[in-house]
This record gives C-alpha cells, structure tokens and sequence, in this order.
C-alpha cells in the first residue's frame, strides 16, 4: 500500500496549489470581510478557476464535473484546505449535495438543480441541527413533516443551516415516521428557500467562520410529496452516505491548513531573530517544529487509509471516527504552535493565524462532537475484540 501521491494526480494538484497561491490568498483580506464585495471577488475567482480548467474536479462526469477518482481527488483536498475560500473558488463546495440530489432527488428536481448547482449558479444548504435539542443526539430532532393531500407540511426550527441566506434550496431532515424507531423515523426534504413559511431568523454569529450560518423557522411550510429526497425514513442513512466520504475530504483539507501553519511557523523560525540567534536555533521551537511535523505526518497517513478502505468498498467507520478526533486536535495544535512562534504578530489579521485558529474551535463540534466519535469508535472497537478475539489492525 502506497500513500504517494499518484502521478496522474502530480500535476493537476500542482496547477491548483498555483491557482490557491497565486489567485486566492492575495484576495482572502477581500473575502474575509463578507458582504456582496466579498462575493464579487468570489465570482471573478470561480470564472478563473472555469477558465483553467480547475471546476468542479471531484463532481462525476454524468453531470458536469471532471469525474476524478474518490482517491484521486483526496489529494486534491489536502490543497484546497490551505485556503478555506478554495472550496468555493474552485467549486468543491457542492460536490456531496449534487452526488445526493443526483441519486435521490425525483427527477424534476434534478433537472431543476442538477446542472447549476455543480456550475455554481446556485448554492445548496443542509438542514439538520437544531437549537433546542442536542446535536450530538439528532435522534432527538423535532422538525416534523406530515403528508397531506400529496404536500409535505414542515413545521420546526433549524440552525446552522450553512448558506441558507444564498441558497435555492435547503435539504431539511425531518420526522416523517413518529412511530418508527429513532434511525428509521427521520426523512431528507428539498424545501426551496422562496418557498412561504420558510423564514430566516437570523444569521447566526460563529467564532472563526464567515457568516452565512443561518436559523431557519418552518411555518408550515408546504412542498410537493415528490420533494422527498430518496425513501421515507432512510435520512439518516442517507445522510451516512454523504457524511462518510465528506469527513475524509474535512481531514484532508485540515491537513492543507496545517501544512500551511506549518509553513508559516519554520519560515518565521527562520527569519526572526532574538537574543543573538533566530528562533530556528532555540530548542523549545525545534520541539515544536517537531511535534507539528509528527501529528501532521501521523495524521495524513491515518486519513489517507481510511479514503483507501472506503475507496475499496468499505464504511470504514473506525477509521472515520479516529480521523475525525485526531484531525480536529492536530489541526488545533499545529496552528497553536505556529501562533505561539510568531508572538503578537499571530494573534492580528497580518497573518491569516488568527482566523485559522478561531476556525479550527469548529472542527471538534461540527459532522459530531469528539466526544461521540470516540465512544462510538470505542464501542465498534470492543464488540469485534469479544470473546478474547484481538482487533485486527490491518484488516
């Protein structure tokens, strides 16, 4: 088993890191104040990435992306993560909501979604956390959709629904089935955000993010039967389907921020100097230089086994969940570091370290908290060693 990176691959990942370094990171002042001038900068980056021939690379062919392999296109995320503009720049951003819609979605709905969504005329947004009620515990939602006269009426109250101030449509996860059990009683929903009911509390504030984090009340909201997305009370594995491959792709673009920290933090090590030497000779950032090339480098290699295994066929959900918690931490830690060796100057916006550390806060929380990937790893972990059989650490 080899983790290099293909050599089909060398070259398209090269012209994106080119596109990131030279297009993207001179706009990122622009298009970390928001707003509409944000989104005209957004536009003119999207059209160049069109122009090179860099859209939509991991999107299938079937409906209008490059169709690069699962693989393939894993190493493509470790570059795009250097800049968290790039998934949209380069129209990644999409990629799991059009995969879904295309298996799912009735077929009006992928005639009416399908082509602009992976050519980014339109914005998708995932519905699926709510405020009263834990995250962590989604068996718990309360959003509720009952079917009358051939409509879906939604009543409930969503947050977090990421871009719902842009988006065309909302995919909404509902309690369709109240008498089923937990994992059977939830459905996915395609709600059109022009449609009536369907109101926007507020954006809410998120430290280290962008905005575009939306509360969301349905008010009996009424769509088609045919807005179903797939068979009723399948939700959750449904959405199992997209969050699977899409915590891979989180991993490696996390991977991307790191490596950019740690870039930052040598190249800084390197170049400033304190009590007669740079910091590069000071054996307490030596220890840090290490350590952050360590959990990097342990870090890759986990995530890049698991894209193999679910690559293979595999759910790979062992590998998911430990990748899940050890990104997030590395990610964390590395940025930390980095932050720590530039002083003063790492916590303003002269560096982009201060927004990457506010940012990696999220990653323990969202796609599920750490807390719930270990012990359900855990538990996975232990009931394939009962009755003294060992785990198997090369399956």
């Amino acid at each position: 088993m080899s983790f290099e990176v293909p050599e089909h691959v060398k070259p398209i990942r090269a012209r994106v890191r080119e596109f990131i370094e030279t297009r993207v990171y001179p706009r990122e002042p622009e298009l970390d104040r928001g707003g509409d001038a944000a989104w005209a900068v957004m536009a003119e980056l999207m059209a160049e990435a069109k122009a090179a021939d860099l859209w939509a690379l991991g999107h299938p062919k079937d409906i209008g992306g490059h169709g690069m392999p699962f693989l393939d296109y894993v190493f493509i995320n470790e570059v795009v993560g250097r800049s968290e503009h790039a998934m949209i720049a380069l129209g990644t951003h999409s990629l799991q909501d059009s995969i879904m819609l295309n298996l799912y979605a009735a077929p009006d709905w992928r005639d009416r979604y399908l082509k602009p969504l992976v050519a980014g005329e339109v914005f998708p947004s995932f519905a699926m956390t709510e405020p009263d009620v834990a995250g962590s515990d989604p068996r718990q939602m309360r959003t509720s959709a009952v079917l009358e006269a051939g409509e879906w009426v939604i009543n409930g109250r969503k947050w977090f629904t990421t871009g719902a101030n842009r988006a065309a449509y909302t995919t909404v996860m509902c309690r369709t089935e109240p008498n089923a059990p937990p994992h059977q009683a939830f459905s996915m929903i395609v709600v059109p955000t022009d449609t009536p009911g369907y109101n926007i509390v507020r954006e809410t504030p998120v430290m280290g993010m962008l905005g575009g984090h939306c509360e969301v009340d349905y008010d009996n909201v009424r769509v088609s039967e045919a807005n179903l997305l797939g068979p009723r009370g399948e939700g959750f594995k449904i959405a199992q389907q997209r969050l699977g491959p899409g915590r891979i792709y989180h991993c490696m673009r996390w991977l991307g921020q790191a490596q950019r920290a740690f870039d930052l933090m040598c190249e800084r090590s390197n170049s400033r100097v304190a009590f007669g030497s740079t910091l590069a000779e000071k054996q307490q950032v030596q220890v840090m230089i290490f350590e952050s090339l360590a959990e990097i480098q342990a870090c890759r290699l986990l995530t890049l086994q698991a894209a193999s295994k679910i690559d293979a066929g595999s759910e790979a959900r062992v590998e998911i969940g430990v990748i899940k918690v050890v990104g997030a931490r590395m990610l964390h830690n590395v940025i930390d570091r980095a932050i720590q060796i530039y002083g003063a100057k790492g916590v303003t916006s002269d560096t982009p370290l201060e927004r990457m550390y506010r940012h990696a806060r999220f990653g323990r929380i969202y796609d599920g908290p750490d807390e719930v990937h270990i012990a359900t790893t855990a538990r996975r972990i232990l009931k394939q060693c009962k009755n003294g059989r060992p785990f198997d650490f090369a399956p």
